[in-house]
């Protein structure tokens, strides 16, 4: 296994060299079959550890507990590890900065940190404090500053373009290593994010939107699918239980992976 610093060099090379596709885990063992995929890097996805933690997404976590699944997952993998920590776990700076050096010691190469505060966003200068408090506190860790201005629909449609970018700008000024829009995937707004961006783009993909290979050749740098594959695995699990419950039968967990399959995935 290479180094933490070496995983980490190598985090900030994989958004150079094409479009970099993160399906998201949520626990070690969806980390390992990730990985096993052949996934260049893991990224959790925030409310996917949450919810495996036994709390609701939206910084209601407590953070050690986050903080020792990221830790887990780093020991599991070989790959590099992007952990979400919501807004940074901390109700000012300071805080923030203590979560991004802990994530960094845990054995990650990266974090995601948005701006969504409450049913808004913060304030510009707020989120900018934030994010230099992280830097300092971790300065070799990838830092994806998220803008959640598509997401959340803030302001009049046609504004969202111009708004987003002043908040990119302010967040790369601030010593965010790339930026996150997640609720935008068609290919035209994703160039045009991607052309007047100084920093490689993360998009959140889903059914329905453009292949990865599309989202890249638009611009897109980074393509994550955030809650997919857990809730994915959740749907599945809840049709066996229910026809468990209901018919007796057994059907609905025919394609689950096979127990020494999903037990060699586990290294010791």
């Amino acid at each position: 296994m290479t180094s933490a610093a070496d995983r980490t060099k190598l985090f900030h090379a994989l958004h150079r060299s094409g479009p970099l596709a993160l399906p998201n885990a949520w626990d070690v063992a969806s980390a390992l079959i990730v990985e096993a995929a052949g996934a260049k890097a893991v990224a959790t996805t925030s409310a996917g550890v949450a919810w495996s933690l036994g709390a609701p997404d939206g910084d209601a976590i407590d953070r050690d507990l986050a903080i020792d699944l990221v830790a887990r997952i780093a020991k599991a993998v070989r790959v590099p590890v992007t952990a979400d920590i919501e807004s940074g776990f901390g109700k000012d700076a300071k805080e923030v900065g203590e979560t991004a050096r802990a994530v960094a010691e845990a054995g990650a190469s990266g974090v995601n940190i948005e701006d969504a505060h409450g049913a808004g966003l913060r304030d510009v200068p707020e989120q900018q404090e934030r994010l230099k408090a992280a830097r300092e506190a971790a300065p070799d860790l990838y830092i994806n500053a998220r803008i959640d201005v598509y997401l959340r629909g803030v302001g009049e449609p046609q504004d969202r373009l111009q708004h987003t970018l002043d908040r990119a700008k302010a967040y790369l000024e601030a010593g965010a290593s790339g930026i996150f829009v997640p609720g935008v995937t068609d290919l035209a707004t994703v160039g045009e994010l991607a052309g007047k961006i100084d920093a490689p783009l993360n998009v959140l993909a889903g059914p329905g939107a453009p292949a990865v290979h599309e989202l890249g050749t638009a611009g897109a740098a980074r393509i994550s699918v955030g809650t997919a594959l857990a809730s994915a695995a959740y749907a599945t699990a809840r049709k066996a239980a229910e026809e468990l419950l209901s018919k007796g039968t057994y059907d609905s967990t025919e394609e689950g992976l096979g127990y020494g399959e999903l037990n060699a995935l586990f290294r010791g």
